[in-house]
């Protein structure tokens, strides 16, 4: 008896381990059985689960890309429950397709407030409502500021501002280009040819607008206020034509452009108006290659300042809304704004200085090149029906290039 208990036993304990082995083998490794709770004990606590991301689509110029995509990462890591996708596009581009509806971003920065001028206009007069406010502190807030300058080859620029009358204004380049004997004629060489100018196609590039709407203030002597009415002015309308003359090509983006100038030298432009901003990040690849390129301002000049819109559209739910919201103000702190400057961008928060000892910072490592703290006047941005107006215009009188 005793020996068929042990025999007993040991079939037993066999047939435990080969069925604990069979188990062992379908759960994860050493996974041991969990008891089912006991009647009455609570229910364990569901693990949380992490809510879904809000996704903002943030639709912006490219001239601020590096700085929008550094700071953007900064504000994704601070929070992670936000999604922001990023599309850059050209002022102007981005506008039309707002308004038509191909684009519905939850923010949008065009370069200046011209164009959010002319898209708050238009889109009112489409609809009937507003889709942002223009005024108080629910319109677009500016992130980052640039002044529209001229960038001149230095053989050029000298012969602009010395000659008798000189000085570089809208109306001493209207002078040089519309000259029959080109640089001869205003003292240069004749080898130079005629004086060739560069800005973009104001129709498709906010820079172009912004240049032909400077010549306008400059021709009426205004910083602000400019109207319908005035560029109907047949002499305006000539003195327009003439300047335009001197352009080559209108190209679509500043940025192109500007590569342009550095890469075929003053064989393809003497003078170019652009950004400061942009001027800022050539500077360095100018120097020694055709002469030494300098920065000046005009008597007038015009700020991009940038401005941010949270789009009242339909399609922007109170989440998107409020998310937009933490990443505006997130941009425009002061820690943000203080990395604007190594952009070649000016800070839009007035506490952030200009002036540093970082041998890196633009505005002290390239003051020998024109670059300057103290501006000239402002000119103020034009209310949508004159930027519309004014591109209007500049299609009838300027020949197609």
């Amino acid at each position: 008896m005793s020996k068929l208990a042990i025999v007993f036993g040991f079939v037993a304990a066999a047939a435990i381990i080969i069925y604990l082995t069979m188990v062992r083998g379908h759960d994860a490794p050493d996974a041991l059985p969990v008891a089912p709770p006991l009647p009455g004990s609570a229910t364990p606590a569901p693990t949380p689960v992490a809510a879904a991301s809000v996704e903002v689509t943030f639709e912006y110029s490219t001239e601020k890309r590096e700085w929008l995509e550094a700071a953007v990462a900064d504000f994704a890591r601070a929070n992670p429950g936000i999604k922001v996708t990023l599309v850059g596009k050209g002022s102007l581009e981005a506008e039309a397709a707002i308004l038509d509806g191909t684009d519905k971003p939850v923010l949008w920065s065009p370069a200046d407030t011209m164009v959010a001028n002319l898209l708050a206009s238009e889109w009112e007069t489409k609809t009937g409502h507003a889709l942002y406010a223009t005024s108080g502190d629910a319109a677009p807030q500016p992130l980052l500021l640039t002044p529209l300058v001229f960038a001149v080859w230095e053989d050029r620029a000298k012969v602009l501002v010395d000659a008798p009358g000189g000085g570089l204004s809208w109306k001493r380049i209207h002078d040089a280009v519309a000259s029959p004997r080109g640089w001869p004629g205003i003292g240069g060489k004749p080898a130079w040819g005629f004086v060739k100018l560069g800005h973009t196609d104001p129709t498709r590039s906010n820079s172009g607008t912004q240049a032909i709407a400077l010549m306008a203030f400059e021709f009426f002597g205004k910083t602000s206020g400019l109207t319908v009415e005035q560029l109907l002015d047949p002499k305006f309308q000539a003195y327009l034509q003439q300047i335009e003359l001197g352009v080559p090509h209108f190209e679509a983006s500043t940025g192109t452009f500007m590569t342009d100038m550095i890469r075929f030298g003053p064989s393809k432009y003497d003078i170019a108006v652009v950004y400061e901003s942009l001027a800022v990040s050539q500077l360095a690849n100018a120097q020694g290659r055709w002469g030494s390129l300098h920065i000046y301002y005009p008597p007038v000049t015009i700020w991009s300042d940038h401005p941010v819109a949270i789009l009242g559209g339909d399609w922007v739910t109170p989440a998107q809304r409020a998310a937009a919201g933490k990443l505006v103000a997130f941009l425009r702190s002061q820690a943000e704004q203080a990395t604007a400057l190594k952009f070649g961008f000016r800070p839009e928060d007035p506490s952030v200085p200009m002036k540093s000892a970082d041998p890196a910072n633009p505005f002290t490592k390239m003051a020998e090149f024109g670059l300057a703290l103290e501006l000239p006047p402002a000119a103020q941005p034009l209310d949508g029906a004159v930027v519309r107006n004014l591109m209007q215009l500049w299609t009838r009188v300027v020949p197609k290039k």
